[in-house]
């Protein structure tokens, strides 16, 4: 159980905050959450009062105090980000309490260990803006949507930004062949199958492989096809949490696993052929994206079919229109050594790629 007493967040945001204060002399309490510090990456400062050390109280990123601790804290100067923490599920003197400490939650253990832990890693990470999301698929087979989503990626990789780019399709061959870094060490997705709760955002970082200047989470040549729904969250979940920008490599079907990558998608592109077949396949893959992503945009790709262009595709299918996806020669195939797509800084690809981010980066920070 957990309950809320004000609406305020915990103090800070952004780069690592460092590990939770508890305050507390219940030595089985005291156990329970040096062990959920522990599941959430952190190591706690313990005292049995308020600290004696001067801003060690006002500086916590998290204060956890036991009640057992709450007579002893009482006069304790207010903060934000303090959490009374009990056993007992049927006292109700526990909100007083935590209204004379100015405590922002209750929780009352074991039933909201997860919520704790979730809460001490966001401390522990310096959890800020989440990353924006950005999700591509194709509207038929052969669309050019894993071009497009590793030249999203490699693009926003050169502007700065933190960058993963998630291979969600098992079928597709690889993104990290089209990027040329098949044997590049690092984890790839049956390593997380197993994955529940949470997962930390640095760890799922450092472990991936790293190729032009991005993270990225691709399959490996196994006979893993598909990782669990649970999985799929936690860690595109961990992914965002990270900052920066996450692009979806996204398969044309939606099972649980797709359903669950969408769920966290800000931004769809639909990418479209422009001939009649493609318009009709993709008006399709439109239907059932869209009931689970609520900003879906076309892109187009050239060259047309007569009496189409991009708007009209766009018409036809009831999308807003990012633009007309550009034809790139020169792009990397596998075992040459040539440029990843949207490598060249100066190439159309690359010059659409970050057209689309400041725009989406703008209307991200309206947001």
């Amino acid at each position: 159980m957990t309950g809320t007493v004000t609406h305020d967040p915990p103090p800070g945001t952004g780069g690592r905050q460092g590990g939770p204060l508890i305050v507390t002399e219940d030595a089985e309490l005291l156990d329970d959450l040096l062990r959920l510090c522990a599941a959430a990456g952190a190591t706690p400062e313990v005292h049995h009062g308020v600290p004696e050390r001067r801003g060690t109280w006002e500086a916590a990123p998290l204060v956890l105090v036991g009640d057992d601790a709450a007579r002893r804290v009482r006069g304790a100067a207010r903060r934000r980000g303090v959490v009374l923490v009990g056993r007992d599920q049927d006292d109700s003197g526990v909100w007083r309490r935590a209204v004379e400490i100015g405590a922002d939650h209750v929780l009352v253990l074991p039933d909201g260990e997860q919520w704790l832990v979730d809460r001490i890693a966001d401390v522990a990470e310096g959890v800020g803006r989440p990353a924006l999301t950005v999700g591509v698929i194709g509207g038929r087979g052969g669309a050019g949507a894993s071009t497009l989503a590793c030249a999203l990626a490699v693009t926003a990789a050169r502007e700065g930004l933190r960058t993963l780019l998630v291979d969600a399709d098992p079928l597709g061959g690889g993104l990290d062949v089209l990027l040329g870094g098949e044997a590049a060490e690092g984890l790839r997705w049956p390593a997380f199958a197993a994955s529940r709760g949470r997962v930390g955002g640095g760890a799922l970082e450092e472990s991936l492989p790293e190729l032009h200047s991005l993270r990225v989470l691709s399959w490996d040549r196994g006979d893993c096809v598909a990782v669990p729904a649970q999985a799929v969250r936690a860690v595109l979940a961990a992914a965002r949490r990270r900052g920066g920008a996450v692009v979806v490599d996204l398969p044309r079907r939606v099972d649980e696993g797709v359903a669950e990558a969408l769920a966290q998608i800000d931004v769809g592109l639909l990418v479209v052929p422009a001939e009649l077949r493609a318009v009709a396949a993709a008006t399709r893959v439109a239907s059932a994206v869209g009931m689970v992503l609520r900003d879906l945009r076309v892109a187009v790709r050239g060259p047309y079919a007569p009496g189409l262009d991009d708007r009209e595709v766009a018409r036809l299918l009831g999308l807003p229109l990012v633009g007309e996806v550009p034809v790139e020669s020169g792009l990397r195939r596998p075992g040459e050594g040539r440029t990843p797509p949207g490598g060249n800084a100066r190439g159309p690809l690359a010059r659409f790629c970050t057209a689309f981010w400041e725009r989406a980066l703008i209307e991200a920070g309206a947001a």
